[in-house]
């Protein structure tokens, strides 16, 4: 396998004797938008470890209705808790970038980690970033503005994907944000109009990234604080 895998930086940050253990072991994959890589309930039997992109993590309701909790890219990973045994999702984890990640079998993952403390290690610290961004997150949909969750849930998109442009529904949005699509159409049209962005045919285009910080909560920039993105 190429080098590849330390484009990653849960990968990068690992001693070397435990990466070069875990290399031969894994493969790549390329993972186009929209794929669920595992719904609630589902055994965890990939870890995924992203090069680019970004994974969102949604907490389903009874009645069908879901809302986007965290989000995974390049610096972290997607099924570590496999480290610790059999591991069964508690989110719906989908592509909502596309990506290419080095795939490793969650089995692999459990006999490493047995006599890894810093497989062990990453596994707990990874955790405790995905509970920091629930965390935030759920602050930021309880006490801010439709308009504010919007802008900070495409700077934090643009953060983790390095990217201006997000390739996204206003129906899908809506999802994230736990809200209606009239009111994503309504705050779209208001950033557009403003010169923000631009939107057309489920890509948004990030055009003025300052404006689109001033018109967001705290919430993206107390996720870089702490280091949750």
């Amino acid at each position: 396998m190429p080098t590849a895998p330390l484009a990653n930086g849960v990968l990068a940050a690992l001693p070397r004797a435990d990466y070069d253990t875990l290399r031969p072991h894994m493969s790549l994959e390329a993972l186009e938008q929209g794929k669920v890589l595992a719904e609630v309930g589902d055994e965890i039997d990939k870890v995924y470890f992203p090069f680019g992109g970004m994974i969102s993590l949604l907490v389903i309701m009874k009645d069908g209705k879901a809302i986007e909790t965290s989000t995974i890219g390049k610096d972290g990973v997607f099924g570590a808790p496999a480290t610790f045994g059999l591991y069964r999702s508690r989110v719906r984890a989908i592509i909502q970038a596309p990506m290419t990640a080095a795939v490793l079998p969650a089995s692999t993952m459990r006999r490493h980690g047995e006599i890894s403390k810093a497989l062990q290690v990453m596994s707990l610290k990874y955790n405790e970033t995905l509970l920091a961004q629930a965390r935030v997150t759920s602050a930021c949909n309880a006490l801010h503005r439709v308009e504010e969750r919007f802008c900070r849930w495409l700077l934090q998109t643009s953060f983790v994907t390095n990217s201006q442009t997000v390739h996204l529904t206003q129906e899908f949005l809506s999802e994230m944000l736990g809200v209606r699509r009239t009111s994503v159409t309504e705050v779209a049209r208001k950033l557009q109009d403003a010169g923000v962005i631009s939107y057309s045919r489920g890509v948004i285009n990030i055009l003025d990234s300052e404006a689109l910080k001033e018109a967001s909560c705290e919430c993206f920039e107390t996720l870089r604080e702490q280091d949750a993105i």
